[in-house]
């Protein structure tokens, strides 16, 4: 059975009165028997009282000042040991000394484990639910694929009427796999800082033109209309390929989850809170984000409306993920506003070229 260390008397505090006593007990025999010329058996008897009177004065004198602090420093160590953590702000140490310093490192550790732990625990939950999430993602065009091609083998490929049709939605589904795929690479490097952003100054607003020309084919078809309102050109300093990905996906799903006769805007205007920065922002008229959503629409594969991304076969769930590392990457900020069945609007700062690029060099 193991013994517990703390009980109602204290070891240390009897060793230390011990050790104490001992030494005061023999100094005072000595000195009695040699100063005061007392004689063997007096001075014997002084430094025994001596002894028992100083060894009981140190021994409660140390009980008063260690013992409660070591069952506090016992007790964290405990807490720490068994992964239960409280709050220790109460906790006074007024003697400030080694004990002391020894009780406030505790405090400090059990602070740094607990922090540690829930950061694991989110870690692990979020390796849980990544792996749940891409196992459905690959599972659902795979399984599709795998129908498709044994209705072929089983006669169907001899069946002019369904054979194409048959290979053409097999297509989709493998090239909604090399999106996936495509996605989950550039998401990694991102994160990984492998995927290092070119930061060059580029004129804004050609570049988005650029994209706004390249979707416009798809706004028309699902019946959106696509305009860009861009008082003023901007020369900002960004990776101009990156941005293009931002701007792509970004209003790429502003036409997806929009509705027949709904409108998607781009603007650039100047940020008001930093004279330094513009924003640059898609707004549309779809069916928006519940608020409960908004905070999580920049996650790995989370969808608001999971049936659209379904029937165009391109959608990944990805694609917010990869405009947030972007934006973070550039050291910018992402701004989501969004109110159900009226409009999303997503903006994000790009810093200004012809300001300074530290504020070191904006004071001077």
């Amino acid at each position: 059975m193991r013994k517990k260390p703390f009980q109602k008397s204290s070891l240390l505090a009897f060793r230390s009165a011990l050790y104490s006593a001992l030494f005061i007990g023999i100094v005072v025999g000595i000195a009695a028997h040699f100063l005061l010329d007392t004689t063997l058996p007096k001075s014997f008897l002084l430094g025994g009282g001596m002894f028992l009177l100083s060894g009981v004065i140190v021994y409660f004198v140390t009980y008063k000042q260690q013992f409660h602090r070591l069952k506090v420093l016992d007790q964290i160590n405990k807490n720490i040991l068994k992964k239960r953590f409280r709050d220790y702000e109460e906790l006074q140490t007024k003697n400030h000394d080694e004990l002391d310093y020894l009780i406030k490192q505790s405090v400090r550790a059990s602070k740094t484990v607990e922090r540690e732990i829930q950061r694991l625990n989110r870690i692990e939950n979020y390796r849980k639910e990544f792996i749940g999430d891409i196992s459905h993602e690959l599972k659902t065009p795979i399984f599709a694929i795998q129908g498709f091609i044994e209705t072929l083998l089983n006669g169907a490929i001899d069946d002019e009427e369904v054979n194409k049709k048959f290979l053409e939605k097999a297509m989709r589904n493998v090239n909604r796999l090399i999106y996936l795929t495509r996605d989950l690479m550039e998401i990694s490097k991102l994160e990984t800082g492998e995927l290092k952003s070119d930061i060059q100054n580029i004129n804004l607003k050609e570049t988005i033109m650029e994209i706004v020309n390249n979707l416009q084919y798809k706004a028309e078809k699902a019946e959106v209309l696509l305009k860009t309102d861009i008082p003023k050109d901007y020369i900002v300093r960004a990776d101009a390929n990156q941005i293009k990905q931002v701007l792509i996906n970004l209003i790429d799903n502003a036409i997806k989850y929009n509705v027949e006769g709904g409108k998607v805007t781009v603007g650039i205007k100047q940020w008001a809170e930093d004279e330094s920065r513009v924003l640059v922002y898609v707004k549309d008229t779809g069916i928006g984000i519940s608020q409960q959503h908004i905070e999580r629409v920049t996650e790995r594969f989370f969808r608001v409306d999971k049936s659209r991304s379904r029937e165009d076969g391109e959608g990944t769930g990805l694609g917010l993920a990869i405009v947030k590392h972007i934006i973070q990457a550039h050291n910018e900020e992402l701004f989501i506003e969004s109110t159900p069945n009226v409009s999303s609007s997503f903006s994000f700062t790009l810093s200004r070229a012809d300001f300074p690029t530290s504020k070191a060099e904006r004071t001077n």
